[in-house]
């Protein structure tokens, strides 16, 4: 019942349930707020707490008007247009360069690859202000601040790190010889790398991308500074909400992107697996 062998000591029960403990208080810590906001979501009432009727479960206490506030409203709709329109973009800029650039890492031939690639993903390490007032600053230069290109831009140099992490952890099982037996047979490098990496690599290029996509679409502060009012997008229109009017379509809208982003865990799991599956021949 417990999971260990037979042999197991007294002092190997007890840690065994220590440790299941803390891993459950751990989980609680991390989830439990995450958890709170979506009954909430639901409420009748235009408060931020349980009310009685609630805590009964009363079927009158919960209500979709939150929800349909959402979707009436025209600020939070052209915020999520807004979201939709600059996070495919920016995803495909990340996909693009993320994948080209850990084809290139790959090769250990290559020279001062450990500080290239230090270089490339040093924005998921340099602090997110730093950044975010680095890019204003280039970008008010060169004339492009407060447009949709500087938002993409930005997104994209943050979804990055996150392609080229993920496709070099896929790449660290390929077989190298495959690229070589394409060259000998005629294939220009171009086909090689449609024809025999892509396929092999595809599932660490998807879940690359949905990190990237992600990113971008979660971001609140380098669009703050790079962006204007033009380019509001959810997670910005969320921070503004919070600091000028208090309104429960906050919790339906935070609701909304926990399921989303739920979603994309999963999809990010199978194609995970579906990975291993692919490096090791065996079920993942």
């Amino acid at each position: 019942m417990s999971g260990l062998p037979s042999y197991a000591n007294t002092g190997n029960y007890l840690w065994y349930y220590i440790f299941r403990t803390i891993c459950f208080l751990i989980f609680f810590f991390l989830i439990f707020p995450i958890l709170v906001i979506i009954p909430l979501s639901f409420n009748a009432q235009p408060l931020f707490t349980f009310t009685r009727d609630m805590l009964l479960l009363k079927p009158e206490a919960f209500s979709l008007m939150h929800y349909q506030d959402f979707l009436s409203n025209s600020d939070w709709q052209r915020a999520l247009q807004n979201s939709f329109k600059i996070a495919p973009v920016a995803t495909v800029l990340s996909v693009t360069l993320g994948t080209v650039a850990a084809i290139g890492l790959s090769n250990p031939k290559m020279p001062f690859r450990k500080a290239i690639t230090a270089v490339l993903i040093s924005p998921m390490i340099v602090p997110l202000i730093i950044s975010a007032a680095g890019m204003y600053f280039f970008y008010a230069r060169i004339g492009i601040s407060g447009t949709y290109l500087a938002v993409v831009l930005a997104h994209a140099a943050l979804g990055t790190p996150f392609v080229i992490i993920t496709i070099t952890a896929t790449l660290s099982g390929f077989d190298q010889s495959l690229v070589r037996a394409a060259a000998n047979l005629g294939a220009s490098p171009v086909r090689t790398f449609f024809s025999v990496q892509m396929p092999l690599i595809l599932p660490g290029v998807i879940s690359g991308g949905l990190f990237a996509f992600i990113t971008s679409f979660d971001e609140v502060v380098v669009v703050k500074f790079v962006g204007s009012a033009a380019q509001t997008t959810l997670p910005w229109q969320m921070f503004t909400g919070l600091r000028e009017q208090i309104s429960l379509t906050i919790l339906a809208v935070a609701t909304i992107m926990v399921a989303i982003s739920i979603c994309l865990l999963i999809t990010l799991e199978i194609l995970r697996r579906r990975s291993e599956q692919m490096r090791t021949g065996r079920p993942g």
